[in-house]
């Protein structure tokens, strides 16, 4: 067991790119020069670091903060539902999903990343879930909204939400991440932190109708209609094929629920499908229209984009299924342990083809690993989170994880990866993450070749 004294973590630093930086990093993106971007995040995690304070807490005879009531201990606090809908203490402002500079040249063509180093547990919280669009988001009015069911149907059907929230639903947890998520790190290292690292994750309770509920009330031809063309009501048009074997599962859901409460507009309200284990692109926000066909559609976003390019040169179309993966948020990138001592490993791990069998971590690069402790709730398709004890002796290190799920897939290290699919891809890199940890405390993201 481990000591009571444990290291302190100073947390790492938030919006560590300025303003006047963003926009000389938009301006260099659009020049193509991807070089320039990974130098300005470096540079701007390194300034943002050393001018973040330690607090200090402990003073002459006693610790004052116990000595001396402090005046919330002694007078009214605030009246009851001052704010009709709660929201987080003034001190944890700083936990926010936040965009990146150089992904992408347009306000709603872009993407926001979950502050997973802030995080515990394994869900996210509604207003930290990551953003991902194509065409912006919209408040659509629930009452106007429709969903079609057509293409090999008995009749083409259209439902009201009224008609599909009166249907049986079902609440489960699954993790959602975006296909190009830790996207920016398969030719070297990119970013500093794990927000920016694997922050196009998240996971959450969502309640809707299964899928194949909706197809039967259809009468869909199940025989012959092997794929659904699921179609957003944004302007981007979003499209994607899903193969009926998911949905014959039962596990793809028409969702209107997320954590407890209705959907949020930025995540598709008020409706949206749920496609457990398959990459983000395929939930389809504001969910329109499912039509039922006998092959795939090719659609824009599945035959040209969200595609892998192998090391032949061939691209490889329809790989939709996130693999085995995980990634240690605590410590990570930007943080710095302030003492040598006991510190607690976190992290999160997940795979698209069922549940986390195991998780190993290392605190030497790879050289010898330790059998993570998984918490309980370990779920399928839905993050696990997992920690390990460690007392840090002030000397370098790499911390790693490397998870395992229960159909015996184990997660790659970079030069496996690379090996089975080229160093020139986009998507799907689930490759071991490494976070060095200096002498001074500092850790900073590293790639072992």
């Amino acid at each position: 067991m481990p000591t009571w004294i444990s290291g302190r973590v100073r947390k790492a630093p938030e919006n560590f790119v300025q303003g006047e930086g963003v926009r000389t990093v938009f301006a260099e993106a659009r020049a193509g020069r991807r070089d320039f971007i990974r130098g300005a995040f470096a540079t701007a995690a390194s300034g943002m670091a050393a001018g973040v304070a330690v607090a200090q807490g402990v003073a002459g005879d006693g610790e004052s903060a116990i000595l001396n009531l402090p005046a919330h201990s002694t007078g009214l606090g605030q009246a009851v539902a001052t704010d009709g809908y709660g929201k987080p203490s003034r001190y944890e402002a700083n936990v926010q999903r936040r965009q990146s500079p150089g992904l992408t040249q347009t306000k709603q063509a872009s993407v926001s990343f979950a502050p997973l180093q802030s995080l515990f547990g394994i869900v996210t919280p509604s207003g930290l879930h990551f953003e991902r669009h194509h065409q912006g988001w919209w408040d659509i009015d629930p009452s106007q909204h429709r969903l079609m069911v057509n293409g090999m149907v008995k009749a083409a059907k259209v439902f009201t939400m009224d008609e599909i929230m009166r249907l049986p639903s079902v609440s489960r947890f699954h993790f959602i991440e975006c296909g190009a998520n830790t996207g920016m790190e398969w030719g070297n290292v990119a970013v500093p932190t794990v927000q920016y690292t694997h922050g196009m994750l998240s996971c959450s309770e969502f309640t809707g109708v299964p899928l194949i509920t909706l197809l039967e009330l259809a009468g869909a031809d199940l025989k012959k209609g092997r794929f659904v063309l699921a179609e957003g009501a944004d302007g981007s048009s979003m499209t994607r094929t899903i193969p009926m074997e998911l949905i014959e599962s039962g596990e793809v859901l028409v969702a209107y629920g997320q954590n407890g409460e209705m959907l949020r507009p930025e995540q598709g309200y008020p409706l949206r499908l749920v496609v457990p284990g398959v990459q983000g692109v395929s939930w389809v926000k504001y969910l329109r229209r499912i039509e039922v066909g006998d092959q795939p559609w090719a659609a824009k976003d599945e035959a040209v984009h969200y595609v892998d390019l192998m090391p032949d040169g061939l691209h490889r179309q329809y790989t939709s299924i996130q693999e085995c993966k995980s990634v240690v948020t605590t410590p990570s990138g930007g943080q710095m342990l302030l003492d040598k001592g006991f510190y607690n490993i976190t992290g999160l791990a997940w795979s698209g083809r069922g549940k986390v069998q195991r998780v190993d971590v290392s605190v030497d690069g790879g050289r010898n690993w330790r059998t993570a402790r998984l918490e309980s709730p370990v779920l399928s398709k839905c993050l696990t989170r997992f920690n390990i004890d460690w007392v840090w002796d002030g000397k370098p290190a790499i911390i790693q994880s490397r998870a395992m799920d229960e159909t015996g897939y184990v997660q790659p290290n970079y030069q496996q990866l690379r090996a089975a699919r080229g160093s020139r891809s986009i998507y799907h890199n689930n490759a071991i993450q490494s976070w060095a940890v200096q002498e001074s405390g500092e850790v900073v993201n590293v790639q072992l070749s």
